[in-house]
């Protein structure tokens, strides 16, 4: 993919990184406000609703997906959704600017490590490819493979008392949704572009998109309360940069260059992705040191 090609999906995808990234700690401090739920409860949306940082972080959902859906109606999935990697150290920054407490140097250096190795790792694996018509053969054990992992991390989440352990669990299966819905977005949005609204009105995808979205607010409501955002945040991100790359070459015949002397950079960069993002999983968030 050319690298001026890069720049409109790049960009979209990086803004909607940051409106993801405030929207989860908009939605973590109002999660916080209400009573710990020990299982799934869907009244948890009722609750959160009279809140207005919630209601903010809803806003800055819509945000993200405009921006998200720009990105991908412009570039391949195997490069946009690695982009919300960002979230994480964004998540964390901007926490620190809500506790008015400064990050401390050691993540500033995990930061940097996130930043420096998916920017490496991009461009060694130089995503290209922006098919939009992926037939239903294809379809069909993508979704039942992410429904039946999305109900077993649910499950093995919901089992454990409040903690990393719960939330982690939690994060990967709303990291699953994630993924999910911006492979259906993709096509989505092309059928809006391609045939006009009515198109995407009566597009499956689109409806598809809805559940998944759904899916994926109600599970990031209990992963953010289920435990700190160190835990959830690495692995809603992480999980959703994997799970879309493996998405983008299996549904959209994406090309990414796994192979020859690329893979060297690109390990390099996920090495440094893993460490940087180890690093901040095990530190104390700004905001869990005011306990906000």
């Amino acid at each position: 993919m050319d690298a001026l090609h890069w720049i409109l999906p790049v960009l979209a995808a990086v803004f909607a990184a940051a409106a993801n990234a405030l929207a989860t700690v908009l939605q973590r401090r109002a999660a916080l406000s209400v009573p710990q739920s020990q299982g799934f409860r869907p009244g948890l949306l009722l609750d959160l609703v009279r809140h207005p940082v919630w209601l903010l972080g809803i806003l800055a959902v819509i945000a993200a997906g405009v921006g998200q859906a720009v990105a991908l109606a412009t570039g391949p999935l195997a490069l946009v959704q690695p982009l919300f990697v960002l979230e994480l150290p964004l998540a964390l920054l901007i926490a620190s600017l809500f506790a008015r407490r400064a990050m401390p140097g050691a993540q500033w250096w995990a930061v940097a490590g996130v930043v420096a190795g998916l920017g490496l790792t991009l461009v060694a694996l130089s995503p290209a490819g922006n098919r939009t018509d992926v037939p239903a053969d294809r379809w069909v054990p993508a979704l039942l493979g992410s429904v039946v992992a999305v109900v077993a991390l649910t499950a093995a989440g919901l089992r454990r008392p409040p903690g990393r352990t719960r939330a982690c669990c939690l994060g990967l299966a709303t990291a699953i949704c994630y993924s999910l819905s911006a492979a259906l977005m993709k096509s989505a949005v092309h059928e809006l572009d391609l045939h006009g609204p009515r198109a995407f009105l009566t597009s499956w995808e689109t409806y598809g998109l809805v559940v998944t979205g759904l899916a994926a607010l109600m599970l990031l409501e209990h992963a953010l309360q289920g435990g700190p955002l160190v835990a959830s945040q690495p692995a809603l991100t992480l999980g959703d940069a994997t799970v879309s790359l493996v998405l983008g070459v299996l549904l959209y015949e994406e090309d990414v260059r796994a192979h020859g002397w690329w893979l060297v950079p690109e390990l390099l960069g996920a090495v440094l992705i893993a460490v940087g993002v180890l690093s901040l999983a095990r530190a104390e968030s700004p905001e869990e040191a005011v306990g906000a």
